[in-house]
């Protein structure tokens, strides 16, 4: 099995996209998945 380091590590459960995904708190969401599902999941924007 071919491991994958960097960029290509992780994919977007939502998408499928592999470039930045959070993986903090096992989200693996891509940064545009995540904004649109923040408020859902309970995250605040503070200016």
């Amino acid at each position: 099995m071919k491991r994958t380091f960097g960029k290509g590590a992780h994919k977007c459960k939502r998408c499928g996209r592999s470039g930045a995904v959070y993986t903090r708190y096992n989200l693996y969401l891509c940064r545009r998945c995540f904004r649109e599902l923040a408020p859902k999941l309970g995250f605040k924007k503070y200016n």
